[in-house]
Formats: C-alpha cells, sequence, structure tokens
C-alpha cells in the first residue's frame, strides 16, 4: 500500500454528506480512519489506469509468439458449436 510511504496531502472541498457518511461507515466497516480509507480508494483507481489492458496484452502476446496474420485470423472467428457437458471427476 503506498499510502503510507509519503507524507503528501490531499483536500477534498464541498463533499456532498451523503458521500462522507458512506466513507464514513466503509473505513468503519474495514476497521480504519476516513483518511486511510480515502488513500486505499484513490489508490486503487490509480492501479487500475495503470494496468494495461486486456487486448493489449493479447497482442503482445501475438507479437511474441509471431503468429501469422491467418493464426491471428483464426483467434477472431466465433466458436458456433454448442457447449458440452463437462464431468468433474
Amino acid at each position: 500500500m503506498w499510502c503510507n510511504a509519503a507524507m503528501s496531502e490531499l483536500t477534498l472541498r464541498d463533499l456532498p454528506d451523503v458521500v462522507l457518511s458512506a466513507l464514513r461507515r466503509r473505513a468503519a466497516r474495514r476497521g480504519r480512519s476516513l483518511e486511510d480509507e480515502a488513500c486505499a480508494i484513490v489508490e486503487a483507481a490509480v492501479r487500475v489506469e495503470e494496468s494495461p489492458a486486456l487486448g493489449s496484452l493479447l497482442i503482445d502476446v501475438g507479437r511474441d509468439l509471431r503468429l501469422t496474420d491467418e493464426e491471428v485470423a483464426l483467434l477472431h472467428q466465433r466458436d458456433r458449436s454448442l457447449p458440452r457437458e463437462v464431468a468433474f471427476e
């Protein structure tokens, strides 16, 4: 968790009372202070944005495998066969 790594400060103004109340309840459920909960929410939002998109990762895998155009086209074809039953034994 990055929140305790630095001493930066962020001030939120004009936060609706209902949002602040919900944040307080959420922090209490998680056993955190209001500030720690807000920091965790901001941290999670930043991590999501920094994560590469699945499509980008798949393109990179395709490049690494050196797929031909025909092989890529096969990946884009939809399998129209009926699903089959799976047995777990």
